[in-house]
């Protein structure tokens, strides 16, 4: 299988990560998204990242499906829960984190797309109050322990994200989810691997 992704991406460090974790070997392919002789455009309408394209050439995309069709593929139930109310705690807690790096994504986006002088200050104070809420909701929903599920992988990617572009600055008021990370890293040796570099 092969993945299209860039190596900075929140969303393709999900795919990587479980992956790794289910022992699914995948062939990485960078991708330009900016360019339009790139194939991912063909790959994915979209022209988004990830993109898993199969072993049959189907292509699965966003990072949410491209992480329910590797747990297809090992076997169901290792990344997905099984059981109806763990599946839709995880689904939520990937939903939470997804909404987090989405906003982050539009504020860096902002401030690479415009000049500053065109920047809308009301527009980049909603996508950060929306991540402070989404991180406050987090601290709160954090799992206890480090179980590896497509919730607890978009969480830990989450924060990571927010170490790589924003600084960090969540972890001094929130302890639980540096808890958590630690916990997350230990448990699952790619999330070292796959950190994201300048």
């Amino acid at each position: 299988m092969l993945l299209r992704l860039s190596s900075t991406s929140p969303f393709a460090r999900k795919a990587r990560l479980a992956a790794a974790f289910l022992g699914i070997p995948l062939e990485e392919k960078m991708a330009d998204t900016a360019s339009s002789s790139d194939s991912l455009r063909i790959e994915n309408p979209l022209g988004k990242i990830p993109t898993l394209i199969a072993d049959d050439g189907e292509s699965y995309y966003d990072s949410r499906v491209v992480l329910a069709y590797l747990d297809h593929v090992a076997g169901g139930g290792r990344i997905i829960p099984a059981d109806p109310k763990a599946r839709l705690a995880a689904m939520r807690l990937e939903a939470l984190a997804d909404g987090l790096m989405d906003a982050g994504v539009l504020v860096l986006y902002e401030g690479r797309f415009r000049p500053e002088d065109r920047h809308e200050p009301r527009w980049l104070e909603y996508q950060k109050d929306k991540m402070a809420r989404a991180v406050d909701a987090l601290e709160k929903l954090t799992p206890n322990g480090a179980d590896v599920n497509n919730g607890t992988i978009t969480l830990a990617c989450a924060l990571g994200f927010l170490d790589f572009r924003f600084g960090g600055e969540w972890r001094a008021s929130h302890p639980r989810l540096v808890a958590f990370q630690e916990a997350f890293a230990a448990a699952c040796p790619r999330f070292e691997d796959t950190k994201p570099h300048a």
